[in-house]
C-alpha cells in the first residue's frame, strides 16, 4: 500500500508543518517534505482540503462505549467500541478493566489477550487493569466489595493470563504489599499508576522511587491536596517522573485545576484521558459500568450515591475543549492525547507522532476538530 497526503497541515510534536505532505508505504511513514519534492508516482493520494493532518489519538483509559463495556469484552463488544472510537479519531486504545470479582477480571483479560484487531477499526493495544488494590476511602465508582489488599500471586497470574496485553495497572502506593507489585510489573514492562489512593507525599514519593510513573484521572480518587499535606496531587505535580491523566471534559475538572497541572507539569507530562463508560455516545439514561447501575443526566455518569462514574466523553471532545477553553498550541494539544500516552505505555517508537518510520495511524479534521478522516496503519478506513 503507498499513499500520500497533501494539501495538510502536519501536526508534528514540535510544530504545524504547511506546506509539506507526508508519504506511506505498507504502513508506515517513510517521507515527510516539501510537497513539490514529493512525487505523485502512483500512490493513493489524499487531499486534505487545507485541514489539520494528526497523529491518531490514544486512550489509555477506557472502560467502553455504544452501550458496551469493556468487562463483557466479546467479539462483537471489541469490535462496536472500536467502531465508535475510530469515527472520533481514537486510533488505538487500552481496554480499562475495572475492580470485579477475580473470575470476571480474569474472563475480561482472557477476551482481550484473544481479540485480534481488525483492519477497519481502532486497535485495542492491551489492558489497562483499574484495580482491585485501593483504598476504600477512595474507591470512587470501584466496587467495594471486591477492593482488596495487595495480592502478589494475583498480579503473576494476571500476568501470564494476559499474554504480554497487561500494558498498565494502577493501584494504591500505599497499601501493605503494593511495593512488591510495582516493582514485578516494572520488570515485565508493564506502566504502574496511583489511583484511588489515600497516599500521603511520602508513601506517594516512595511508589514513584519503585517505578511509579503515571498519577491515573489527577485529582480524582485521590486524598486532598493540603499545603500541610500534599499527598498523591502534591507529589505527581511536582515529580518529573509522573504523567498525569487528566479527564476534560469539564465535569470532573475545573479548568483551573487543568491549568494548574499544565503550569506544573508542562506539556510532555499531560495525558488526555476518556474514562469512558458505555454510556459515550448515547444519550441520557441508565447503563452499567462493570455491574452497577449507572445514571447518565446532561452527561454526566454518576451513581446512585451521586460519585462520579466514569465519564461520557471521547478524545475528539477532550481535545476540542482544550482547544476552546484554554490558550494552548495545538501542536502541543495533541501531543496530550498521542505522543504522551503513547510514551506512558512504551509504545512511542511505533506510534503516537507523524515521525518517519512510525506506524501511519493518521487522522484528519479541520478547524472545529470534526474529524473528516481516519487512517490505520496506512489505510484509509473511514
Amino acid at each position: 500500500m503507498h499513499m500520500l497526503i497533501k494539501n495538510v497541515k502536519i501536526i508534528t510534536p514540535y510544530e504545524v508543518l504547511i506546506g509539506f505532505g507526508v508519504k506511506i508505504k505498507d504502513n508506515k511513514i517513510i517521507d515527510i517534505n516539501l510537497e513539490e519534492l514529493l512525487e505523485d508516482s502512483g500512490e493513493e493520494v489524499i487531499d486534505g482540503g487545507g485541514r489539520y493532518l494528526s497523529p491518531g489519538f490514544i486512550d489509555i483509559h477506557n472502560h467502553g462505549n455504544s452501550g458496551y463495556d469493556v468487562m463483557n469484552s466479546t467479539e462483537e463488544a471489541l469490535h462496536k467500541m472500536g467502531e465508535f472510537h475510530i469515527s472520533n479519531g481514537v486510533t488505538s486504545y487500552l481496554g480499562t478493566i475495572i475492580t470485579s470479582s477475580y473470575d470476571d477480571m480474569i474472563k475480561a483479560m482472557e477476551n482481550i489477550a484473544a481479540y485480534k484487531n481488525k483492519d477497519n477499526i481502532s486497535n485495542i493495544l492491551g489492558i489497562h487493569l483499574e484495580g482491585p488494590f485501593f483504598d476504600i476511602g477512595k474507591k470512587g465508582a470501584q466496587p467495594e466489595e471486591f477492593i482488596r489488599l495487595p495480592n502478589l500471586q494475583d498480579i503473576e497470574n494476571m500476568i501470564l493470563i494476559s499474554k504480554g496485553k497487561m500494558k498498565m495497572v494502577s493501584l494504591a502506593p500505599e497499601l501493605k504489599g503494593a511495593l512488591q507489585i510495582i516493582q514485578k510489573l516494572k520488570e515485565n514492562n508493564i506502566a504502574v499508576a496511583m489511583a484511588h489512593t489515600n497516599s500521603t507525599f511520602e508513601s506517594a514519593k516512595r511508589g514513584i522511587d519503585f517505578g511509579i510513573t503515571i498519577a491515573t484521572h489527577l485529582y480524582n480518587g485521590m486524598r486532598s491536596f493540603s499545603h500541610r499535606e500534599p499527598g498523591v496531587i502534591g507529589a505527581s505535580l511536582t515529580d518529573d517522573r509522573v504523567y498525569c491523566e487528566l479527564i476534560y471534559d469539564r465535569i470532573h475538572l475545573h479548568d483551573g485545576a487543568v491549568e494548574i497541572a499544565l503550569k506544573m507539569k508542562g506539556y510532555d507530562k499531560i495525558i488526555l484521558v476518556s474514562d469512558a463508560m458505555m454510556a459515550a455516545g448515547l444519550d441520557d439514561g441508565e447503563y452499567l459500568l462493570g455491574n452497577q447501575k449507572v445514571y447518565v443526566k446532561e452527561g454526566a455518569a454518576r451513581l446512585a450515591s451521586g460519585n462520579l462514574a466514569g465519564s461520557t466523553l471521547n478524545l475528539h471532545d477532550a481535545v476540542f475543549n482544550m482547544v476552546n477553553f484554554l490558550d494552548i498550541p495545538i501542536h502541543e494539544i495533541i501531543k496530550m492525547a498521542s505522543l504522551n500516552p503513547a510514551k506512558a505505555i512504551n509504545e512511542d517508537k511505533r506510534r503516537g507522532s507523524i515521525e518517519i518510520g512510525k506506524i501511519a495511524d493518521l487522522i484528519i479534521f479541520d478547524e472545529n476538530i470534526k474529524i473528516h478522516n481516519s487512517i490505520i496503519g496506512g489505510a484509509l478506513i473511514w
